[in-house]
């Protein structure tokens, strides 16, 4: 089956899909049901632009699972990363999956993919995209927080006898099924329920498992072998996305919502001042965190939705100056993006009203050995 990752872009802009190659004998098809032509985006390929007025939420194509919703500022930062056939990628803040899908739809039937975040019903979301494209079979789901996550790819197996004490039982990974026993489900329940996930102090709850992620014939003790970071320089992820939580101040299509959330709520989540400072401190230990997590040559990009200094130049420069081994990179291809230059070398901004897409700061990290 062929899939159209659908990005949308601001509402007064339009929206752009993405085909995936080998299916533009499929175009004329969907171009009659939804009676409108395919513009291609000249910059990011693989890309067609749609009138903002088209609906394709009734089109057969949608339903059937062959196209989803992503913005083009978002698959130019998935872009950044360079995924290679077998990479092994590491998606720190998943939900709500769009950016996921497009990882996995690059990789194909290669490498693997762990998507991790905090929220439960929003990773959920996640794996119900998963399965309605199908694009699961190699990737694996966490609810967990993503600045003390520290599980590698599933490429190697050490003595897991490090985690032992922390499992309560030793069985093998079987094929995934959504109908867990009814005491895991409710041990899964209460777990939530206490806030142990967003504590740290809970392992991190696999809620999904793909048949080729890794996991199928592992048992716990295998799953949650822990590494030291001198070990993680060789076994860690070729590759590791960290769009941190943010203020959303970027996305017109997130803004406009608060026409009917409020002005105490826009007060609230975007211009309290300790609510932005709490967002910094968090959005350090993500790009930290999956610093940390990097191998040695890979690479991590950073981005977010908020078009403020604070939470994009401030986070990195302090991130440079703790962590010596890491180096901004140059992003290839961004020549000929719609994007402008951020206040340090080799940052991008996309502006609304230049990009046509979303706002969005994208920044590229390779991680220097020891």
């Amino acid at each position: 089956m062929c899939f159209f990752p659908l990005g949308f872009c601001c509402s007064v802009f339009g929206v752009t899909e993405r085909l995936k190659p080998g299916c533009e004998a499929q175009i004329e098809e969907i171009e009659g049901e939804i009676k409108c032509k395919l513009e291609k985006v000249d910059w990011l390929p693989g890309f067609y632009a749609l009138p903002p007025d088209v609906q394709i939420a009734n089109s057969n194509a949608y339903r059937e699972g062959k196209m989803y919703g992503i913005d083009a500022a978002s698959g130019a930062a998935v872009s950044a990363l360079n995924i290679s056939a077998g990479d092994h990628v590491l998606d720190l803040c998943a939900a709500p999956g769009a950016k996921l899908c497009l990882i996995l739809d690059i990789l194909g039937d290669s490498g693997s993919v762990t998507g991790v975040d905090v929220s439960s019903h929003r990773l959920a979301a996640c794996r119900t995209m998963l399965q309605k494209y199908a694009l699961g079979n190699h990737c694996r789901l966490f609810v967990a927080d993503g600045t003390t996550f520290s599980l590698v790819p599933m490429r190697i197996h050490s003595d897991p006898k490090s985690c032992e004490s922390a499992l309560e039982e030793n069985v093998t990974f079987k094929e995934w099924t959504s109908r867990r026993p009814w005491k895991e489900r409710k041990k899964a329940a209460r777990v939530r329920k206490s806030g142990a996930v967003h504590s740290g102090n809970q392992l991190p709850e696999l809620i999904y498992y793909g048949r080729h992620s890794g996991v199928v014939g592992l048992n716990k003790s295998e799953l949650y072998q822990t590494f030291r970071d001198s070990e993680l320089m060789s076994c860690g992820y070729d590759k590791v996305l960290v769009d941190a939580e943010c203020t959303h101040d970027g996305s017109i299509k997130h803004v406009q919502k608060f026409e009917h959330w409020g002005w105490e709520t826009l007060q609230r989540r975007v211009l309290d001042a300790e609510r932005s400072d709490s967002l910094t401190v968090l959005q350090l230990k993500l790009l930290t965190n999956g610093f940390r997590l990097l191998k040695a040559g890979g690479l991590l990009v950073y981005s977010t939705c908020s078009l403020t200094v604070a939470q994009n130049e401030d986070v990195i420069k302090q991130f440079l100056e703790e962590n010596p081994f890491a180096e901004l990179q140059a992003i290839d291809g961004a020549e000929n993006w719609p994007s402008k230059n951020g206040q340090l070398p080799n940052t991008l901004r996309f502006d609304p009203l230049t990009s046509k897409t979303s706002g969005l700061f994208v920044a590229k990290f390779s991680k220097l050995a020891i």
